[in-house]
């Protein structure tokens, strides 16, 4: 397996982004009372800096598996798919960590990160490691109606994590 290197936040946005759209991201946590480590498929999160420091915003639902290991642990990661993994993403966008574990359905070996207790996806080329300092949940009362209509059919909103990102890997 090829080691990870060190690299700056901004150097694979583009990649990140790219991935973002199509087929989205995944959000790694660590597994407690002895249960695995979890990753789920995001389609919405925003690169920037905020309050001077880099920033990775994610958005989890409190239904989600997820929601509670962020919760528990303050800390995620956030892997950019490798080209192939499409398969894989779409499955840990639809299944749930509750019944199982998600990871070695697909065959996703993890590794330690540097900076935090959640894991790195080892097949996926760009790890962001990140540190909750800031969460918020979505105010229904704050939405523009067509967003809420579009987005929350169910009332299923969203607590926002803002993550400082404390180191970025590569294997590119």
């Amino acid at each position: 397996m090829e080691s990870r290197k060190s690299c700056a936040y901004s150097e694979h946005l583009d990649l990140t982004l790219e991935r973002l759209a199509s087929p989205g991201l995944l959000l790694a946590a660590k597994g407690r009372d002895g249960r695995p480590d979890n990753a789920m498929t995001i389609g919405w999160a925003t690169f920037g800096i905020i309050w001077g420091l880099p920033i990775c915003v994610v958005l989890v639902r409190p239904s989600r598996y997820t929601y509670g290991l962020i919760e528990a642990a303050r800390d995620f990661t956030v892997n950019v798919p490798a080209e192939g993994m499409a398969e894989a993403v779409a499955y840990l966008g639809t299944a749930s960590g509750r019944d199982g574990d998600k990871l070695a359905h697909v065959r996703l070996a993890t590794s330690a990160s540097g900076t935090v207790s959640a894991p790195t996806l080892s097949a996926c080329p760009v790890t962001y490691e990140c540190r909750a300092v800031h969460h918020n949940d979505v105010i229904p009362a704050h939405l523009e109606s067509r967003v809420d209509r579009g987005s929350y059919p169910r009332g299923d909103y969203h607590r926002l994590y803002y993550g400082e990102i404390l180191a970025t890997t590569t294997l590119l």
